[in-house]
């Protein structure tokens, strides 16, 4: 059968099927009992938690030998996939800059180079402040979290991570020495807020164990770290701690969230040594999030009574009763509110409406309503609150089809212009063509799909790589997605599946997704695929499925479902041993997620838990060939999960198809640092499937 992907390979060794010489695994029984219910794990001794047993560490370096043999038999994408990934680079890259006082603040990083540079101009005076492949030149991961300058730019607090685990060191450096300071903070999850004066810092320490952001502490810049002063410890594990900085820069805000309830402590910058005051006490099924006007009232956008928001008015501070405030706009069935900025009496909403992204201007005093008009079938925009001002909105958008751009809109007179644009050399729009469509789910639901593939090919004989998420409310946006172009260009289609566990059609389409209606996630997926195809769209012998993290959890379900619908499947740092993890609490960030997934310590949760969990429902099938990568030191997704998940299914297999796994001894969740280093790892995987792709 022709295929217009073949036309471009320019390598024509055989593809073969290695059957010989797969790592084995020892097995040693482990029962593990809960609710009079017993499951034996044969491979549970594939955990260590020190990342440090010579057998363990043996094991995973069989299975990366394995998976190089495999590739070496076959034929050798990965290096033409990389050249090509390198050469839609500019030769420079410089991201659009951001103001703090009389600096601003940008990064560059040319074709050739891991990380981006940090760079500040000040009075065209350009300036380079640090260089992060000097470090990763002399250690295997190293990564930047954020850069922090004071507010009199005197000082740079700049969050790195050693080894992927995202758990930071915040160091000081001195913009005009270029030198650090000897205070480090260890243990921290990144983040960094200054008060007003420039004397203190605010961060928030992990758990040690758990992985948990749970304490929220104030440093005094040059004072030793030991000294530094606790403000709030959260001691209920179901929830974790993130900062952040109202609009107008005055306050600070401790975010205390749980999946279905939240609170927030607000501190005065200008008042650094007073400490945080609850704004709305927690209460179960309410969250909400604050902008901050200026005159010490509160616009507050909250779900009370209310699933896909509604924006009220706080008069003061000390108006805090959700029921005592005015609503500014009420609950809408149809649109889910996602965050709100005021720019001078102009309320700026992002919302989605149909599954799709939008942003609508509302008018305090004329209560009209502008909605921003976008040209795309299924594209990606959201408000960019690093640059606005007090009459411009900056917003960036993207689609499969429009590389990211920077929008700076004048709110006055509706005019936009870009300021920023990503570079995407010998891209052109008009090679391509995009869709979006509905397909029917097998409860009668309608399931948003999103098409892209290269203009001229035969849908029907071109093979189809889909992709889905569909947890924690996350929303799989259409956005620019360069390392899919090559994919494109040799013939195959891309499709996201905005399944329900998204947020994507607003609050009930994550709650049909969660907890005790998961399974809702799994079968969309299926019908969703099945539907595609039997619309004419891609070779039904041709099927591939992309998924990570809690998408790896998707992969694994539904192949235990449907093993025959696919042919290839790529799952990164896939959490697939949802049961057993979700039973133990010193897992990191385990008790976290009960909100998402359930607590297997309630007999109800447990059993439903185990009905979907992909490591619990290995059996005996004609599985279709899987590569599944990860990280030994990857904070969310623990490295014994794919290690053991890979293990089973292989030794319950009925196929010759190719069982994979690529496990990176250094690195995290989100693999390897730098982007030469990120193509490495996407190439491989697309190596994978177009080898697969061209097997009938």
């Amino acid at each position: 059968m022709k295929k217009t992907f073949l036309l471009l390979i320019l390598i024509n060794t055989s593809c073969t099927t290695m059957t010989d010489n797969k790592p084995e695994a020892k097995k040693i029984p482990i029962t593990l009992t809960a609710h009079n219910d017993s499951r034996v794990d044969n491979y549970y001794w594939l955990r260590d938690d020190s990342r440090s047993d010579v057998e363990m560490l043996n094991y995973l370096k069989e299975e990366n030998l394995y998976k190089d043999k495999w590739f070496k038999e076959n034929k050798p994408y990965t290096a033409l996939l990389i050249e090509e990934y390198v050469n839609q680079l500019p030769k420079e890259e410089v991201s659009y800059p951001k103001a703090n006082g009389n600096f601003n603040y940008f990064t560059k990083i040319t074709n050739n180079e891991q990380l981006k540079r940090i760079y500040r101009s000040s009075n065209k005076n350009e300036e380079l402040l640090y260089d992060p492949n000097i470090k990763l030149n002399n250690q295997e991961y190293y990564d930047i979290y954020g850069v922090f300058p004071s507010n009199d730019n005197k000082l740079i607090a700049l969050s790195e991570d050693n080894n992927g685990r995202r758990v930071y060191s915040i160091k000081f450096l001195d913009p005009v020495t270029k030198t650090f300071n000897e205070q480090v903070i260890e243990g921290s999850s990144g983040k960094v807020i200054w008060s007003k004066d420039n004397k203190y810092i605010y961060y928030i320490k992990k758990d040690t164990t758990t992985l948990i952001a749970n304490s929220v502490y104030r440093h005094k810049v040059g004072s030793k770290v030991g000294n530094d002063t606790l403000l709030y410890k959260e001691t209920d594990e179901s929830f974790e701690l993130t900062l952040s900085r109202s609009s107008d820069k005055n306050l600070l805000y401790i975010n205390i969230n749980a999946t279905d309830n939240n609170e927030i402590r607000i501190l005065n910058l200008d008042t650094p040594l007073k400490s945080p005051e609850i704004f709305i006490a927690r209460e179960k099924d309410h969250l909400y999030y604050l902008e901050h006007t200026g005159d010490n009232s509160f616009l507050v956008l909250s779900n009370k009574n209310a699933p896909n928001f509604k924006i009220l008015k706080s008069i003061s501070i000390n108006n805090r009763d959700i029921d005592s405030m005015e609503t500014v706009v009420s609950h809408s069935n149809d649109i889910f509110i996602n965050n709100i900025l005021l720019i001078n009496n102009t309320l700026i909403q992002e919302v989605r409406a149909n599954g799709l992204p939008e942003i609508y201007l509302f008018n305090l005093t004329s209560k009209k309503t502008i909605q921003l008009p976008f040209e795309d079938n299924a594209y990606d925009v959201w408000i960019d609150q690093n640059h606005s001002d007090a009459k411009n909105l900056f917003y960036n958008y993207t689609s499969l089809l429009r590389p990211q751009v920077i929008y700076k809109l004048d709110i006055d007179n509706l005019k936009s212009d870009i300021v920023w644009e990503k570079e995407v050399v010998g891209f052109s729009r008009d090679a391509y063509q995009d869709d979006r469509f509905f397909i029917t789910a097998r409860d009668g639901e309608q399931i948003p799909v999103i098409t892209v593939a290269k203009k001229g090919i035969d849908y029907k004989k071109s093979p189809i790589l889909f992709y889905g998420y569909g947890s924690y409310g996350i929303n799989i946006d259409a956005t620019f997605r360069q390392s899919i172009i090559p994919l494109l260009d040799k013939g195959f289609i891309f499709s996201i599946l905005n399944i329900r566990g998204g947020g994507e059609m607003g609050k009930s389409w994550y709650e049909d997704g969660r907890m005790m209606n998961k399974m809702n996630t799994f079968y969309d997926f299926n019908d969703s695929v099945k539907a595609v195809l039997n619309k004419g769209i891609g070779d039904p012998e041709n099927v591939f499925a992309r998924g990570g993290s809690a998408g790896g959890l998707l992969m694994g379900a539904i192949i235990n479902l449907e093993p025959e619908l696919y042919k290839g499947i790529l799952s990164g740092v896939p959490f697939v041993d949802v049961l057993t993890t979700m039973s133990d609490a010193t897992i990191p960030l385990t008790t976290f997620e009960y909100g998402e997934w359930g607590n297997p310590a309630v007999k109800e949760q447990y059993e439903y838990m185990k009905q979907y969990s992909p490591y619990d429902n290995i059996d005996y099938k004609n599985y279709p060939a899987i590569f599944i990568t990860s990280s030994l030191f990857d904070s969310q997704v623990q490295y014994f999960e794919p290690a053991k998940y890979i293990a089973k299914i292989r030794e319950y297999n009925q196929s010759n198809n190719p069982i994979l796994m690529d496990m990176n001894l250094i690195g995290g969740h989100g693999g390897m640092s730098g982007q030469i280093n990120q193509f490495n790892e996407i190439a491989e995987e697309f190596n994978f499937i177009l080898n697969l792709a061209e097997k009938n």
